[in-house]
């Protein structure tokens, strides 16, 4: 017996940080867990992102440029359009359907966004200050794994190689920006640090976010 269709396809919609996005079995379901992107991008740009947290000194530009890799249905590049309205924002997939479903949200959220159908960042020809990637991470093998649940939802954009790290790992061998973001399982945030190591060094953990600098000592964007 198949798993029933989770709720957000029944309704067409799930809330993420406050906004209702529409959602098929074209793209995920948004987490909660994938909120602390936004308020990592925030605390960057020395926004409140929570009552009574104050923010870091303001670290990005004026007008950022910030990249959303995996967009789905959107539900990243759009909240920080919302939140963030002075940044440039763009967002890829290499899915059609998913940037059909992500143009819709932007248009109903009135979202300017730039969206490029890419394998991770191959079709961006500009640079951004920020790159942040929801990639596939979910390693089939793991013992906890309950795919049942996940059946619904679109295999290529929950499930990858190489133990769940491969387009994660390509992501980092191919960016030059100041800061990259990603979300991965807290089981594989040491493997991902480590490797990142030559070009990124990890300035914050937020649950299942991972916030990484250029070093100083290496060409910027």
């Amino acid at each position: 017996m198949s798993a029933p269709l989770p709720k957000a396809y029944k309704n067409g919609y799930q809330d993420f940080y406050g906004r209702d996005f529409l959602v098929t079995p074209d793209v995920l379901i948004p987490r909660p867990e994938t909120e602390q992107i936004i308020d990592a991008i925030l605390n960057l740009a020395g926004k409140p992102y929570l009552p009574g947290v104050k923010p870091a000194p303001r670290v990005l530009p004026e007008n950022p440029v910030i990249l959303d890799v995996g967009t789905g249905s959107g539900c990243i590049a759009i909240t920080i359009k919302k939140e963030l309205p002075e940044a440039e924002v763009y967002a890829t997939d290499i899915s059609e359907k998913a940037l059909k479903i992500a143009q819709k949200n932007a248009a109903k959220h009135g979202a300017p966004i730039s969206f490029i159908i890419s394998h991770l960042c191959k079709n961006v020809k500009t640079t951004p200050d920020i790159i942040v990637a929801n990639l596939p991470y979910v390693d089939e093998n793991w013992d906890w794994l309950d795919k049942e649940a996940l059946s619904h939802e679109p295999f290529v954009a929950l499930y990858a190689e190489d133990h769940g790290l491969k387009l994660i790992k390509e992501l980092i061998d191919t960016v030059n920006s100041k800061y990259l973001i990603l979300e991965a399982d807290p089981c594989q945030h040491d493997e991902i640090v480590s490797y990142a190591r030559s070009k990124y060094e990890l300035i914050e953990t937020r649950g299942f976010i991972l916030v990484f600098r250029q070093p100083k000592n290496l060409p910027g964007p």
